[in-house]
């Protein structure tokens, strides 16, 4: 069956409601100021027009006119350079690609943590819940070293921590000792902005307040 035609005439993204990575597009498109239509989907019901587009019916994908881009790191990265102001990457290359290796480690190392704890059975729940806390204490000099995650400015890094950080306290995650007042700074540096709001979902509106 073909695609409806709004779709392929639409910005489109299809998005998880509670699903870090597809907050992590939302983030990467409220920053940018860009109006998209927002088609939420249930994972385990994803609509015909999704399968149609997606082999692998994975969330989230982005269709603009015949161009169908799913993995939170393509789609980041295409929006960047398809909408480039405010530039969310450096421009020197080396600060480039050690913004691609962190976003890199958050998506293969953090990520998965948290779809344990929101999808994962009691066993997976509790070694990803002791997985995330390391990863906190391992990464508290990263909070401290600089206003955003690894960068002066705010940044497609950024756009896949933060939406991890918001979750914490809804997963239970406490922040170490040591590091809490980085963490706690770095989250609402990013959670103020009016842009973090607008990427929200009603269902990610009620994971924690917004700091005033």
């Amino acid at each position: 069956m073909s695609v409806s035609s709004r779709i392929r005439n639409n910005l489109t993204l299809f998005s998880g409601v509670d699903d870090v990575l597809s907050h992590r597009i939302r983030l990467v498109l409220a920053a940018k100021g860009v109006s998209y239509d927002f088609i939420p989907v249930d994972p385990m019901r994803p609509p015909e027009d999704l399968m149609d587009l997606n082999p692998y019916h994975s969330l989230p994908t982005l269709v603009e006119r015949d161009l169908v881009l799913y993995s939170a790191s393509v789609v980041s990265e295409y929006l960047d350079e398809r909408y480039p102001h405010p530039p969310l990457m450096p421009i020197e290359p080396i600060a480039r690609a050690r913004l691609r290796l962190a976003m890199l480690r958050i998506e293969h190392d953090w990520v998965p943590q948290v779809q344990a704890m929101q999808l994962g059975n009691k066993a997976q729940a509790t070694a990803a819940r002791k997985r995330l806390t390391e990863l906190l204490v391992q990464s508290v000099p990263v909070f401290k070293a600089s206003k955003f995650y690894l960068n002066t400015e705010m940044s497609l890094a950024d756009c896949a921590m933060a939406p991890i950080i918001w979750r914490l306290e809804a997963l239970g995650i406490p922040l170490p000792r040591d590091g809490a007042k980085a963490i706690e700074e770095y989250g609402n540096r990013i959670f103020r902005n009016p842009g973090f709001l607008r990427s929200l979902t009603e269902e990610e509106k009620k994971l924690r307040e917004i700091p005033e």
